[in-house]
């Protein structure tokens, strides 16, 4: 435990329902959920607009349909939400050499080894610096924690949420904590939480003073020790500025169960390759592949191929993941597939398997297998193939010749409705068009500040900030915390 709260917890608020509440003025101040769109999508962020009617992150879309049906319900943009973490990282690197991101809205960062002065004044400088820059670069807001630990510097930005600073002076940290839910803590889930509760342990002063020994009673000793010692705001863990992922993998929900044992290959083969594709850009190879499967009634299983050496070779991740799948039966019907890799390694075997001889053999074979896989999907669903995108999904980037750049604000029945409107301009006018319509085209994201772009933004090649009250508060003053809350990278 440091003696000064040096430890900063930055946390964006409600980070990909505000990145698409700034790229669309139209939608700024209204509730807006990002997430699967399908009768099976689930929430990934909700604007503060939306919580306000009972939305949260994880929840079923179909439920918060019905909580929220007026809300905006768009698809995520991924290479957004990407483009504004790198520019909210760049700030948080200028801070210090010790950063350690959680997800692409949140990490940590360690003020002391970027030389800031250890006390209170200047640690809550420096976070009140970091909130205006990043709403200057990026048009969004960010919460921050400042704390003499990593848990209680967490604990911290969740106080101040939305848009708000608290710092949690060393020497406060029980006073602060006591009254608090267990499940503040962290590691304590709904198990564990239950577990408490029938031992008449609610607070997280009830978990200090059942003492160590009873928590290891109940919950056994690793646990129990660890969260006695969190519940006395002990938290010894530095900030670490590589974090090494233990594996890499992707996974897709279907809308309907697939039951064609040849579109199941065929959508295992194209997680496969996005799984390859991930591995590839973290400049890492793999020595198992594994692959999920969850059946129409819900139940889940994995199997796993353990290779002669590690590789991010797509013909032999396709390979393993086409074996490990004719172990398993898919006839009920299939609702969930993944592909991932594990045992990461920096290097690869050249001589693994049937590993391509060279790079131009390794593109003109995955260009093979991308037609074959194509083919076998539109075979499979009965569908020609299309010369354009057969849906136009909530939310996503246009182009059109006349008009210029826009976003999708639905399709159906032959038809996509489109807003035209900019992050600079005042909101857009909607116009409807045939969903083939020659002039319409996929479009690339706008930036959120800076006004227009010298240029106009060429389209893909084929293929806002709510208002919130500021809130800096110290120590002591938990019982005042922000009125924003999170659970986790999605609910932000």
């Amino acid at each position: 435990m440091r003696r000064a709260p040096t430890i900063l917890h930055l946390d964006m608020d409600a980070f990909y329902a505000a990145a698409e509440q700034a790229a669309k003025p139209s939608l700024r101040g209204k509730p807006v959920v990002v997430g699967g769109i399908g009768p099976r999508g689930v929430v990934s962020t909700a604007s503060y607009e939306a919580r306000v009617f009972g939305v949260r992150s994880a929840m079923p879309t179909a439920q918060a349909r019905r909580l929220c049906p007026n809300a905006a319900y768009l698809t995520p943009r991924f290479s957004l939400y990407r483009q504004v973490s790198d520019q909210v990282m760049e700030l948080l690197h200028e801070l210090s050499p010790l950063v350690e991101p959680l997800s692409l809205d949140e990490a940590f960062v360690d003020l002391e080894a970027g030389g800031v002065a250890a006390d209170t004044r200047s640690a809550r400088a420096v976070g009140e610096r970091l909130r205006q820059e990043i709403r200057q670069r990026t048009g969004l807001t960010g919460s921050v924690g400042l704390a003499g630990a990593k848990m209680l510097a967490k604990i911290a930005s969740e106080q101040a949420k939305p848009d708000g600073l608290v710092v949690i002076e060393p020497g406060s940290e029980r006073e602060m904590l006591g009254p608090m839910t267990v499940r503040t803590l962290p590691g304590v889930g709904p198990a564990t939480a239950e577990t408490l509760r029938r031992a008449g342990i609610h607070t997280v002063a009830e978990t200090a003073e059942a003492g160590e020994a009873e928590l290891v009673r109940l919950l056994g000793r690793a646990h129990g020790a660890g969260l006695y010692a969190m519940a006395l705001g002990r938290d010894e863990r530095p900030v670490v500025a590589e974090r090494d992922a233990k594996s890499i993998s992707v996974e897709d929900t279907f809308d309907v169960d697939l039951t064609d044992r040849t579109r199941v290959r065929a959508e295992l083969t194209r997680l496969a390759d996005r799984c390859v594709q991930r591995l590839r850009a973290a400049g890492r190879s793999g020595r198992t592949v594994v692959i999920k499967v969850r059946n129409y009634d819900f139940s889940t299983l994995t199997r796993s191929e353990t290779l002669r050496g590690p590789t991010d070779d797509p013909g032999v991740v396709r390979e393993a993941a086409a074996r490990l799948l004719d172990l398993v039966d898919t006839t009920g019907g299939v609702r969930l597939l993944g592909v991932g890799v594990t045992g990461l390694a920096d290097f690869t075997q050249e001589d693994l398997f049937a590993q391509l001889a060279t790079e131009k053999a390794a593109r003109e074979e995955a260009e093979r297998e991308r037609r074959a896989v194509d083919e076998a999907v539109r075979e499979a669903a009965g569908e020609p193939e299309p010369e354009r995108p057969r849906s136009w999904l909530p939310g996503l980037d246009v182009w059109h010749d006349e008009y210029g750049a826009g976003w999708v604000q639905g399709s159906g029945v032959g038809r996509v409705t489109v807003r035209f409107e900019q992050p600079w301009s005042a909101p857009g006018r909607v116009r409807t068009f045939p969903v083939g319509d020659p002039a319409l085209r996929p479009g690339e994201p706008l930036p959120l500040v800076g006004g227009p772009p010298d240029e106009p933004r060429a389209p893909a090649p084929q293929s806002s900030v709510p208002a919130t009250r500021p809130n800096s508060v110290s120590a002591g003053a938990a019982s005042e915390p922000g009125t924003g809350s999170g659970a986790g990278m999605s609910s932000r």
